[in-house]
């Protein structure tokens, strides 16, 4: 029945795509998809008419869905399905008013063959490479298969068609040479199209951002972006600026776009905490890079005199044969940046306390729990006004539920959570 649902969503996807062939961006990359996804949306939105697939819609149910303009029903109606199925039908023999020009699209890849198999559905006319990270190793065996998945995304481009990708990545640079495609790249480092440089939090009118200086084009820009933090979403206003320029859209009016970009829920971002504290909720999902990156930003916040940075980690899923060392690398950095006490979650995070205390962390400064109500309640008693709590761990380890238990308003979860819905709350 499953084979069945995806052939048909197939046929009738790539019908429409034939029939109207609206301008499609897609992105994909081992993290920061979702991130680049909306700051390249808050840039292209109030230029043209455009949709963005929402939720989780990065798989080949999601993305056929997201064209259609169709939520995915629950349960197992056939009913519902079939009723998706007429309105696919009905849209690729006439176009409904609301029908995009652009299509903005994130593509997920968590075994061999799904980036080939959305780019067969729905080619794009700019592919975005974030990064190449070791996620999803489960599935995929080795960092040199994940790449070569997900690389696809720029090596199957034509002669008229864009390239955007990381250029600080040094295996991604090697695609520079390997598309038809004309490439533009962003990153921290010379001989980017796009570059940051000065990256920094700082604060304008009492509101934290991250500010850096933009260069390209031989021109330097001054920039602040309120309410993000961190690298990891500066590499996302990035990749944003560059395919906002490769689409004629003047810098001063991209710069003023990505105002209104906030990170996605679960992202980096502040939530006020019982007690006057504050948390950095990345709670989403995790990799040992990103999980580095979250503890970078947690020691460059500024927080009072004597009060503590406190890192709760959860287990990081589907590392495959790199599980115990991308455990205990991010143990040894939360040691590093100097974190005062470290709390996790899991067994596959006992790893982190083990990296932590090699790479000096006193043993007394760390706690480990078998579930999150525990290391809530733990977290909950060692806080205190004015420390701020940076809470992260894989989509399994539902560490959102420990970011409700910490919050000062926890009945604004739905708002300002991820996996807030019916379906995840039953899990």
């Amino acid at each position: 029945m499953r084979k069945l649902l995806y052939f048909i969503l197939k046929i009738i996807t790539k019908k429409i795509i034939k029939k109207y062939r609206p301008f499609i961006i897609a992105i994909t990359g081992s993290v920061g998809k979702t991130s680049a996804k909306e700051a390249i949306y808050s840039v292209v939105a109030k230029h043209h008419q455009v949709r963005k697939n929402e939720k989780n819609y990065n798989n080949e149910i999601g993305v056929p869905l997201t064209v259609i303009g169709a939520n995915e029903p629950g349960g197992k109606s056939i009913f519902k399905w079939f009723k998706i199925f007429i309105q696919g039908l009905k849209i690729s023999y006439k176009k409904p008013e609301d029908f995009p020009e652009m299509l903005i699209l994130e593509y997920g890849a968590d075994r061999p063959g799904d980036i080939d198999y959305l780019l067969n559905i729905v080619p794009c006319d700019i592919g975005v490479l974030t990064a190449i990270a070791p996620v999803h190793l489960e599935f995929f065996g080795s960092l040199e298969n994940v790449f070569s998945e997900k690389s696809k995304i720029i090596t199957k481009l034509a002669n008229a068609h864009i390239a955007v990708f990381n250029g600080d990545d040094s295996k991604i640079k090697e695609l520079k040479n390997q598309t038809k495609a004309k490439v533009f790249t962003y990153g921290f480092n010379d001989g980017n199209n796009f570059r940051a440089q000065d990256v920094k939090i700082s604060h304008k009118n009492g509101q934290p951002g991250m500010s850096f200086k933009l260069k390209y084009d031989g021109k330097t820009i001054p920039v602040f972006l309120p309410n993000i933090l961190g690298k990891p979403q500066v590499f996302a206003c990035l990749a944003a600026i560059a395919v906002g320029r490769v689409m004629n859209i003047n810098v001063l009016d991209i710069i003023e776009n990505l105002q209104s970009y906030k990170a996605p829920k679960g992202r980096t971002n502040l939530i006020e905490g019982i007690k006057n504290s504050t948390i950095l909720d990345d709670s989403y999902n995790s990799s040992p890079t990103s999980a580095s990156a979250a503890l970078e930003i947690l020691s460059e916040i500024q927080i009072p005199e004597g009060c503590k940075r406190v890192a709760v980690l959860g287990d990081m899923l589907e590392l495959g044969n790199y599980t115990e060392q991308g455990h205990q690398q991010v143990g040894e950095k939360a040691a590093n940046i100097g974190a005062d006490l470290l709390i996790v979650v899991g067994e596959k995070s006992r790893d982190i306390i083990r990296g932590a205390i090699k790479a000096g962390m006193p043993e007394e400064r760390t706690a480990h729990f078998n579930n999150n109500h525990d290391a809530g309640i733990f977290v909950q008693e060692k806080i205190h006004q004015g420390d701020i709590v940076l809470i992260k761990g894989s989509q399994g380890a539902r560490m959102e539920q420990i970011v409700k238990e910490l919050m000062a308003e926890p009945m604004s979860a739905e708002k300002l959570l991820v996996r807030q819905s019916e379906e995840w709350l039953k899990k």
